[in-house]
């Protein structure tokens, strides 16, 4: 992936958070259910390795869909990376076994598709984030459920659905 010029990345992040019709969530969030909108953090100095590490879980992740769908993927894997028990770099979150799709960090990506990659990349690293995925730290392919009273989803994008883990109470209610 190639670099882009400060200027031009924060101007990409500006237009994913400020562009709501982008969203591609079909979900509506509910101020009683939402994880906290988290717009941005403090920019995250990364190797050009962990830029690639980032930018492959987030095309191959989020079916190479367009910015937000990148965008939500990108915000899991920097919630995993930013908590206290993660492996300790992007790449390491990324090659975790069975977390995320086989190959992610082998399979050839489309030229055509690199700069926007590039660019959401750029902007997640300088610290933007998808305001309805929040904290949650999980994901899975859209259209499918699980039974478990632990799974609180908050946004789908990118053909996925995001969900952080809480605990339940003795009758079931999540807390």
């Amino acid at each position: 992936m190639r670099s882009l010029r400060p200027e031009k990345a924060l101007s990409v992040a500006g237009l994913i958070l400020t562009m709501p019709w982008l969203s591609a969530c079909n979900l509506t969030p509910q101020p009683s259910l939402s994880t906290g909108s988290l717009p941005s953090r403090k920019a995250v100095t990364a190797t050009d390795a962990e830029r690639d590490c980032l930018g492959r879980a987030m095309y191959f992740e989020a079916k190479r869909s367009e910015a937000d769908g990148l965008l939500a993927v990108g915000t899991v894997v920097m919630n995993r990376y930013e908590a206290a028990p993660s492996p300790g770099s992007i790449c390491g979150v990324v090659g975790q076994p069975g977390q995320f799709a086989t190959g992610v960090l082998t399979k050839p990506m489309a030229a055509k598709d690199l700069q926007m990659v590039a660019d959401v990349t750029d902007a997640v690293l300088d610290g933007a984030r998808h305001p309805q995925v929040g904290r949650a730290m999980h994901f899975h392919v859209a259209g499918r459920r699980f039974p478990y009273d632990n799974m609180h989803y908050v946004a789908e994008a990118g053909g996925n659905v995001f969900y952080e883990k809480r605990k339940t109470g003795a009758a079931g209610l999540v807390r």
